[in-house]
């Protein structure tokens, strides 16, 4: 069956050259500690690959097209560097790369939502992953309803970082409470969110009704949970509100693998135990009727 990955990161090559000192001279301190330490096994947390290594990986996996994410930068101009990366890169991939824009509330209302215009212009065709916790901003923030309001409204959805609360600590970790994420939804009902890396179990944990604009994404899995939690999410929510992301180039099996691989996540996915229907839902069709607008 087509795969679509909803959840991949990939950056410019001034990035990967030397990750850590272009985060130490763009001040995106944050990025750096998430993504350019290494394990205590000594493993690189993840790997900067490049367009061409995204597409021969995809190939690999029998992943048909990826949805590259922005970050929750610290700072506006590195939003639009990494926005104009990826616009390079769906004009040069249209057949296999779908992108998201990346904005920064603290850029000014104005600035924002130019921006995401030029974002969308340029085929960028959602929102994210932004995380306003880990940006410092408040989610009553003026300038993040604006800009919610206006993805709503142009068809773009949102996707949002979100941290398990009972997770284990590591470095970089941001509290992201639950609550806020339905209280977005709830004042944005007719803008769609994605919420990264299972939202943080958000609909097992919070005993509430949960708003239907809600989705949820499969992001770095591995990590954070054990291969029966794919049928035990599923048995929560319906398996048309779920859609595969990877988190690549994360490496997502630190102890067997080197360096990220796409084709172990597919194999996991494939021994969920979910029914063929479930599988098709979650790793094409919820995708693809999302990015259709």
């Amino acid at each position: 069956m087509p795969i679509i990955d909803a959840h991949v990161h990939l950056y410019p090559d001034e990035v990967n050259r030397d990750p850590a000192a272009w985060a130490a001279a763009c001040g995106e301190a944050h990025w750096a500690t998430l993504c350019t330490r290494r394990r205590k096994n000594g493993q690189p947390v993840q790997a900067f690959p490049s367009v061409d290594q995204l597409l021969r990986d995809m190939d690999a996996a029998g992943v048909s097209r990826a949805v590259l994410l922005g970050w929750y930068w610290e700072m506006p101009a590195t939003c639009i560097m990494q926005n104009r990366f990826y616009a390079e890169c769906v004009r040069a991939h249209p057949d296999r790369l779908s992108a998201f824009a990346t904005l920064h509330p603290g850029a000014g209302q104005d600035a924002a939502l130019s921006e995401l215009r030029i974002a969308r212009d340029s085929g960028l065709i959602g929102v994210g992953e932004l995380s306003p916790h880990a940006q410092r901003i408040s989610i009553e923030d003026p300038v993040l309803d604006a800009v919610l309001a206006c993805a709503g409204r142009w068809g773009m959805p949102v996707n949002l970082h979100v941290t398990d609360p009972q997770s284990r600590d590591y470095p970089g970790r941001v509290e992201t409470p639950l609550a806020d994420f339905i209280e977005l939804a709830r004042r944005h009902p007719g803008t769609r969110f994605i919420l990264a890396h299972w939202g943080g179990r958000l609909p097992i944990l919070v005993k509430q009704p949960i708003p239907t604009n809600i989705f949820y994404d499969t992001a770095a899995s591995p990590l954070l949970y054990p291969q029966t939690f794919w049928r035990e999410f599923c048995n929560t929510v319906a398996p048309d509100r779920v859609l595969f992301g990877s988190d690549y180039p994360l490496n997502l099996y630190p102890t067997i693998d080197p360096g990220p691989d796409m084709p172990r996540l597919i194999a996991e996915v494939h021994r969920s135990e979910l029914s063929a229907e479930a599988l098709q839902s979650i790793v094409h069709d919820n995708a693809a009727a999302l990015l259709r607008g």
